[in-house]
């Protein structure tokens, strides 16, 4: 499991908007925006305001991850981490159950 922190977040109020986009080469990725994470990622990941949990990865989450938070006044407060899985990090995770889905 990875945890990848948001350290924009404690820079804006409480009532700031989060965005987490996934840049891996040229393409970008919007994975969690209005306040839902995007497919593939709702069965792996959770969210909370000060970072992301990735139950599992493999090396196809090998890239960067920025965080975007846009405060009360319109700032905008950015971080990024690169994330580097290794090919032997992947066997060494321990299977994680999938918490059920939460009834609509």
């Amino acid at each position: 499991a990875v945890d990848i922190p948001c350290s924009a977040y404690r820079s804006q109020g409480s009532d700031a908007r989060i965005e987490w986009k996934f840049q891996k080469g040229s393409s970008l990725v919007l994975f969690y925006y209005g306040g839902q994470l995007t497919e593939p990622y709702k069965t792996r990941v959770q969210f909370s305001l000060t970072s992301i949990h990735f139950t599992t990865v493999t090396r196809a989450d090998t890239g960067k991850y920025i965080c975007e938070v846009v405060g009360d006044n319109s700032q905008i407060a950015r971080s990024e981490v690169n994330l580097i899985v290794q090919g032997t990090e992947r066997r060494a995770l321990a299977p994680v159950p999938l918490l059920p889905a939460h009834p609509a």
